[in-house]
């Protein structure tokens, strides 16, 4: 079984051939195929790290854009009437790996 330790994101993702995987939003298009970072190769036995990555691609293809849950921010104090609400949806990207070569 042949896996990568990606950077995608501002994080690391374990990703085969035909995972898929929702990281921050990328920019493209809907088909578009980028390249994610490798940070480790694991083919069976053999482990690949550091600058034996310079010739490993790990391509994905953008399945689709998203949006994260709605998440709720609430500032109060006490006694003053200060109140404050926002909210927040982290826009996302959800990719799916084409290729590890």
């Amino acid at each position: 079984m042949v896996y990568a330790i990606v950077k995608a994101g501002g994080r690391q993702e374990k990703v085969s051939v035909g995972d898929i995987v929702v990281v921050d939003r990328v920019g493209g298009e809907v088909g578009d195929t980028i390249e994610l970072t490798p940070i480790l190769l694991v083919d069976g036995d053999k482990v690949t790290n550091g600058k034996d990555l310079a010739d490993v691609r790990v391509s994905a293809e953008i399945v689709r854009p998203e949006k994260g849950p709605k998440i709720t921010i609430l500032k109060f104090k006490n006694k003053t009437g200060y109140r404050k609400r926002q909210g927040h949806r982290q826009k996302l990207t959800r990719l799916k790996v084409t290729d590890i070569a």
